[in-house]
């Protein structure tokens, strides 16, 4: 069982900054392609963005793209989601989630292991 925990959420000031991470138990962290879904209140999950298992390359959903940047680091097992000019519609509880086979990046039954969420509050 892989285990992600999430954690850098918080609430900040449109315009402003938040870097998530996301770490993973298991030596075999650098296997998995990793992901960042969304979801607000009322919403459905929605892709954000994702990265391959060798970071080579990665994905991003249209609404967030030039302001997020996914990243890893697999010495540290770990994940991250840089995202800057953050606005309002950004709030929502975020999950990162790990799949061993990366076909459609942001299709959420693509991905095997998810974590618990971590809330991200964008305030105007």
């Amino acid at each position: 069982q892989v285990q992600l925990v999430e954690s850098g959420g918080g609430m900040v000031q449109a315009g402003g900054s938040l870097r998530l991470s996301c770490s993973a138990s298991g030596r075999t962290f650098s296997v998995y392609a990793m992901g960042w879904f969304r979801q607000a209140p009322a919403k459905e999950r929605e892709f954000v963005a994702a990265i391959t298992w060798s970071g080579g390359r990665t994905y991003y959903a249209n609404s967030v793209k030039g302001r997020f940047t996914i990243f890893r680091d697999n010495a540290k097992n770990t994940v991250y989601l840089q995202m800057n000019s953050l606005k309002p519609e950004d709030t929502a509880v975020y999950y990162c989630a790990a799949t061993r086979q990366l076909v459609v990046p942001g299709t959420e039954s693509e991905y095997d292991y998810w974590g618990q969420g971590t809330q991200v509050t964008i305030s105007s």
